[in-house]
């Protein structure tokens, strides 16, 4: 049996195995066996950035200094490079193997304004190849690499963004106008330049198509923001201790790497960032996210593999991860799977994690086209309080009411661009406000399946809606709703 639509607006009731064609289960798994990462090791060689010139002034330009210092360490076999207190102008750092970058405490790398310092590259911009701005943090091809510390990586992400005068005050709009800068001819929206206005008014693509290079894109430079700090195709990273904040675009932003730990971190956005997104795991494999707090623009800890055919091919899922005893804050979803999941991701374990303030819960989306499989992904002890919409969603349909993707397949047949969400376990979950306790929302041609809820107590404006899933399982769920909720229609 597949439901095709249920509402349950519940309101103080509880349930005992409500199950929606429980003919299936859900494959056994473990919370003794968790996934692990291989922690990087380093030679105890420090050398002070200092030693090469560096000037903590908050003024001179400090690149070619700190690379002299991580070039030096890197021959010698590889050991620390230290950033000692004080404030530390730079352009764009390119990492190396056998690297600790380590900040200490009271030591912060703030990103120049100068976007002549950054190079136009490739790079991705959600889970395709695009024409970006050098990120300030980068390596590729990389092993045992870390940057740890209780310093600060600042991105300086306020001179590459565009923001709406809503989102601001009307203090922190004048101030923004007044900074320089263009406003678009509504006056409602601040743009850095009005090379940045063209791009974006006119929809310009940043996307790599066949025959396109970088130095394609110059006239549109500096639209294209850079991810604060990507590791690509790197083994053994490690991130520990630090405070990474305001990214031009996605904070931190692991692509195709293996055995990755991030640590006690703390990750900060304003609001208003767009694409202010946390930690982006993305076709990562063996990992470990714990202790962090973050409190950003968009979502938090999110999971992705690629978008759509250019994911596919790659076909490199995000799988065998541990995230647990993190804090979110503000975001869009504390955990998140998707969008851009074309790779598929599986083997998730998220455990004791805390949202408080999110847009949504638990959230995972996708839309035809994408493909991909995620499976496997289990959560427990997850506490949640004043979530403005969703505590726990799923929805195959995203952003399919906006004009971007309105040529996508809508048709309702299974082929290689369907994505799949099955067998899921999510158990221990508290939530104390939240607009809607529980809302799926499959396809027709591929209902989300597989997915048991235990032990959950939701107190919500409405109770749930349920649509087009198969073998959807609720055991020992205690909804809280207002006496006279309605269904949502």
């Amino acid at each position: 049996m597949i439901f095709k639509k249920r509402f349950l607006p519940i309101a103080m009731m509880a349930f005992h195995s409500l199950t929606v064609a429980a003919q299936k289960t859900v494959e056994n798994y473990s919370w003794t066996n968790l996934p692990k990462a291989q922690q990087p090791a380093f030679k105890r060689d420090t050398v002070r950035i200092t030693a090469y010139g560096a000037q903590p002034d908050g003024h001179t330009l400090n690149t070619d200094a700190i690379h002299k210092a991580i070039d030096a360490v890197n021959k010698q076999g590889g050991g620390v490079v230290m950033v000692p207190p004080g404030l530390w102008m730079t352009g764009p750092i390119v990492m190396k193997s056998n690297i600790n970058l380590h900040l200490s405490e009271n030591a912060t790398l703030l990103f120049t304004p100068d976007k002549t310092q950054y190079a136009l590259t490739e790079g991705f911009y959600e889970g395709k190849s695009a024409a970006r701005n050098q990120s300030p943090i980068s390596g590729i091809n990389l092993e045992n690499v870390a940057i740890t510390g209780k310093g600060i990586v600042d991105g300086n992400g306020d001179v590459w963004r565009a923001v709406h005068k809503s989102q601001l005050t009307e203090g922190q709009w004048k101030e923004k106008v007044a900074s320089g800068g263009v406003l678009k001819d509504d006056g409602k929206t601040w743009y850095p330049s009005e090379q940045f206005k063209k791009a974006s008014t006119e929809n310009k693509s940043m996307l790599l198509t066949p025959g396109k290079t970088p130095k394609d894109f110059a006239d549109m430079k500096d639209f294209l923001r850079p991810n604060l700090v990507v590791f690509n195709n790197c083994k053994k990273v490690l991130l520990e201790g630090v405070t990474f904040q305001n990214s031009a675009a996605w904070c931190i932003h692991p692509l195709m790497c293996q055995d990755l730990t991030i640590r006690n971190v703390r990750v900060e956005n304003p609001e208003y960032a767009h694409n202010g997104d946390g930690m982006d795991i993305e076709s990562c494999k063996n990992f470990l996210i714990e202790g962090c707090t973050l409190d950003v623009g968009d979502d938090a800890i999110c999971i992705k593999s690629g978008k759509d055919e250019e994911g596919r091919k790659r076909g490199m899922p995000t799988e065998n991860g541990l995230i647990r005893n993190n804090i979110v804050y503000n975001g869009h979803g504390g955990f998140v799977v998707g969008s851009e999941m074309s790779g598929g991701a599986r083997n998730i374990f998220v455990q004791n994690c805390t949202f408080m303030g999110t847009d949504k819960g638990l959230r995972f989306k996708s839309v035809r086209g994408r493909g991909g499989v995620v499976e496997k992904i289990y959560a427990k002890d997850i506490y949640m309080k004043d979530i403005a919409q969703e505590a726990v969603f799923f929805d195959l349909f995203y952003f399919v009411k906006f004009a971007t993707d309105g040529a996508r397949d809508m048709r309702e047949e299974v082929n290689e661009g369907t994505p799949v969400f099955r067998d899921m376990h999510f158990e221990n979950i508290v939530c104390n406000g939240a607009s809607k306790a529980v809302f799926i929302r499959g396809l027709a041609e591929m209902p989300i399946k597989n997915i048991i809820m235990e032990n959950m107590v939701i107190t919500a404006d409405t109770g749930m809606e349920l649509t087009d899933g198969d073998n959807i399982q609720f055991k020992n769920v205690h909804l809280i709703t207002p006496e006279k909720s309605q269904a949502v229609k």
